[in-house]
């Protein structure tokens, strides 16, 4: 018989299951879930549940009494070992053979002893001893050394936590800037690594609970901004016991197939994490036109602030209905919504660089966030204003984040864009930029944890929405994959929109230097880069290109409207 433990993972705190630490356990219900129907009525009475009906082996009732009979026995043990009270939660798994269960923990080696003690009652099952197996296990949890407390940390100054699929690394970066500006320094915290007052002091992906953590153990830092990201919350859970701001910018496929989460739905379950732990006094900032965004109102306790960039979206009307407040855009400026009061009108979207004079719909929306949340901390609407005018979209502010450079009479725009919707944000700018009759080029490329369906779509965005395109390989993110299989999943996307025999370059260096040497004057070229930031703008500067300012930035995007509507 397969053995019943699979996994078990210490959460260091906040989760998708508990608002605190808890030990997660996936089990193999195999051996219950064909168990004869004598056996498992024998495990139903031992553990306390006398009026089972366990359902035939293999049938879907019996994997509904194999998750309440594992939750009993969770309690059982702990309640023979010493433990009265103890929440339990369990969830189907990927593979329908197995669960998971969960439960909060007080002492780490105690914790984790149950869990071993479960999977140990699980694979004695065929023995006729299950009752002794029941007993020795409960006493094996009860002699355990209890071991070291959570190490989850209650802040002890304001925390900005930012969460969604797109925009929340510049939402971040949006709002560290603008705390900076009010002169407060500032720790931040993404997978990029750990900033202190706009230095990088260390590099990695620090968007789980251990990046929160050396943020808040700086000694000088007045404000912390975490990025938090689903595999931080799955794996880890978050560091922190609450937030007093929240923010959750959107929630679309990406990472879907990972650690238990195959739809959308269940990945907004992950992100909404983020926000139940913000404090009952604090804000949570939220999407309005994300429909599941908007839904985590239900399992939030503090005050909502929600941002859209349509004036007549419901969301803003239910919102202002119940108290709350919201940021949108009226006539062209970025503009704050109170009850009961006449709209607050901070500044123009064509004076906010990362907008792109408004071009840009999803850096409209980062900014409305950013806005809403340094508001929301306490920061004045004067600093938030200048933070908002301030902040580029250049490798010095927002690095890999829509980064535009003009090398010679040729555009380059350089984003991160790994998912579909990130794809089609990128196309938006190139075609904003694209002077009337140019060209727009695209290095396409992606990681390889991503599902099959959304490799092919991006081929067929990519190919579908540019003038050329080619594949561009990240070698340190194959994650188990090989070129050739994501060289074939692009392809195959590509050629479901007629575009066939797309070459694949072996770095995002040499993608790029092939689509400049190809590119005409006023051609646009944009760069999914995810592997080689720094070695990309170090073959730009070797060409002789410059990062483009927000007045050039300005001028591109009047030239291309312009030309736009004289063709028309």
């Amino acid at each position: 018989m397969t053995p019943a433990l699979v996994e078990l993972r210490v959460l260091e705190g906040p989760n998708l299951y508990f608002p605190r630490a808890a030990i997660k356990v996936t089990l193999d219900i195999s051996g219950l879930s064909e168990a004869s129907d004598e056996v498992a009525l024998r495990f139903a009475r031992r553990i306390g549940l006398q009026n089972a009906r366990p359902g035939s082996p293999g049938s879907v009732f019996r994997q509904r009494f194999a998750a309440r009979a594992v939750a009993r026995l969770v309690r059982a043990i702990a309640v023979e070992s010493g433990t009265s009270r103890l929440a339990v939660r369990v969830r189907p798994a990927n593979d329908w053979q197995a669960l998971v269960v969960a439960f909060p923990w007080r002492h780490r080696e105690r914790g984790q002893a149950l869990g071993r003690a479960v999977a140990e009652v699980l694979d004695a099952l065929p023995s006729p001893d299950l009752d002794q197996a029941v007993s020795a296990a409960a006493e094996s949890v009860a002699s355990s050394e209890p071991g070291e407390p959570p190490r989850t940390i209650t802040p002890k100054i304001p925390v900005v936590a930012v969460t969604g699929t797109n925009g929340k690394t510049t939402t971040s970066r949006m709002i560290a800037h603008i705390g900076r500006t009010d002169g407060r320094l500032v720790g931040w915290s993404n997978t990029d690594g750990i900033y202190v007052d706009g230095v990088m002091v260390e590099a990695g992906d620090y968007s789980g609970p251990s990046g929160a953590g050396r943020v808040l153990s700086h000694p000088e830092v007045e404000l912390a901004v975490t990025e938090t990201a689903r595999g931080g919350i799955l794996l880890k859970g978050i560091g922190l016991t609450r937030n007093d701001v929240s923010v959750v910018t959107n929630v679309t496929a990406d990472h879907l197939g990972l650690q238990g989460i195959d739809t959308v739905d269940q990945l907004a379950e992950v992100k909404s994490v983020v926000p139940r732990i913000t404090r009952k006094d604090g804000w949570a900032v939220l999407n309005g036109d994300d429909p599941r965004v908007l839904a985590m109102r239900s399992v939030i306790k503090a005050n909502i602030w929600v941002f859209s960039r349509d004036s007549d979206s419901p969301s803003l009307r239910e919102v202002l209905n119940d108290g709350g407040r919201a940021t949108t855009v009226l006539d062209g400026w970025i503009s704050v919504l109170r009850p009961n009061a006449d709209p607050d009108p901070l500044v123009e979207l064509v004076d906010v660089p990362m907008t792109l004079s408004g071009l840009s719909r999803f850096n409209i929306e980062n900014a409305l966030a950013a806005a809403s949340a340094s508001l929301a901390v306490g920061i004045s609407r004067e600093v938030v204003i200048e933070g908002l005018r301030s902040f580029r979209p250049d490798p010095e502010h927002n690095p890999g984040r829509m980064n535009t450079f003009s090398l010679g009479e040729v555009t380059v725009v350089v984003d991160l864009a790994h998912n579909e919707a990130g794809l089609e944000a990128l196309i938006e700018i190139l075609n904003g930029v694209r002077r009337p009759g140019a060209r727009v080029l695209l290095g396409l490329g992606a990681v390889g944890d991503r599902q099959d369906d959304l490799l092919d779509k991006l081929g067929e965005i990519g190919a579908r929405d540019s003038d050329e395109v080619v594949i561009v390989h990240k070698q340190r993110y194959l994650r188990g994959r090989t070129t050739e299989e994501l060289e074939a999943l692009l392809r195959e996307g590509a050629a479901r929109v007629g575009v066939t025999g797309v070459p694949a370059y072996p770095s995002e260096v040499e993608g790029l230097a092939a689509l400049v040497a190809r590119a005409q004057p006023g051609d646009v070229v944009g760069l999914m880069c995810h592997d080689d930031r720094q070695g990309v703008y170090d073959w730009i500067a070797a060409q002789g290109g410059t990062s483009d300012d927000p007045d050039v930035l300005r001028e591109k995007v009047r030239r291309a409207m312009s030309g736009g509507a004289a063709a028309g």
